[in-house]
């Protein structure tokens, strides 16, 4: 009787162990995979969390080990909670350099803009996607890729050809005054005009505010060669 009672125990165990590693597999399997970098064919994700001492912070990296929320932003620099610290993150000064020297040189941009305009939208991802449908490195609008005639706005050429000439265009139409072309390139022309200046719409002060840091950055690690291309100081020295 006592030898029955001792199998029966073991089989019980047995049997509870068997089901608490089936669901600790289901559960992991369920899980969410912590992430070192946005996808570039998604849109930019942000993870909301709380840290132990209560405070609801953001990364761009998945935290491990506590409940968090993932919040897709309609651009890089857009997100006013954003722990990225502007002024001293690394710049991208030969990413896609042929395509941004040609284009700002056909339709008379700073180059050094368009690179500010390149990292605030899409952080030099070529095929980033926003959840309210812009593409690529300029995170262009369907409408907007069509009314600059761009062939396919996931391809870094026709991406920035039709970029810049909508920048160029805004430009133009603001005066040349950079900061209202920048507020239009987030928040649209017709929003500009309406609040006669940069909207007070807490994503567009924040872009704006970001996008004229790092245009200034990159003005002052850019050089221009003795054949008119732009290019990093460091690249100059070199040739």
């Amino acid at each position: 009787m006592r030898v029955s009672l001792g199998i029966i125990a073991c089989a019980l165990l047995l049997l509870s162990v068997h089901a608490v590693t089936a669901q600790t597999s289901s559960i992991l399997a369920a899980a969410p995979q912590a992430s070192d970098a946005p996808s570039e064919s998604t849109a930019i994700k942000i993870y909301k969390y709380r840290n132990p001492s209560g405070v609801q912070s953001y990364s761009d990296r998945a935290p491990m080990g506590i409940n968090y929320e993932m919040v897709q932003l309609s651009c890089f620099a857009c997100n006013p909670e954003s722990n990225v610290d502007w002024e001293n993150t690394p710049l991208q000064l030969n990413a896609f350099e042929s395509e941004i020297n040609r284009w700002s040189k056909k339709y008379q941009i700073d180059p050094a803009l368009v690179r500010a305009v390149i990292h605030a939208e899409s952080a030099f991802k070529p095929r980033a996607r926003s959840k309210k449908g812009a593409l690529g490195l300029m995170q262009l609008m369907p409408d907007t890729a069509k009314d600059m005639d761009v062939i396919n706005p996931l391809v870094p050429e026709d991406n920035i050809q039709g970029g810049v000439r909508y920048l160029a265009w805004l430009l133009e139409k603001n005066g040349g005054n950079a900061l209202l072309a920048i507020a239009a390139y987030n928040a649209g022309p017709g929003a500009v005009k309406r609040h006669n200046g940069i909207p007070p719409y807490v994503e567009t002060q924040t872009y704006v505010k970001r996008v004229k840091i790092l245009h200034d950055r990159y003005k002052n690690a850019l050089t221009k060669t003795f054949s008119g291309q732009w290019v990093s100081q460091a690249e100059f020295l070199r040739r």
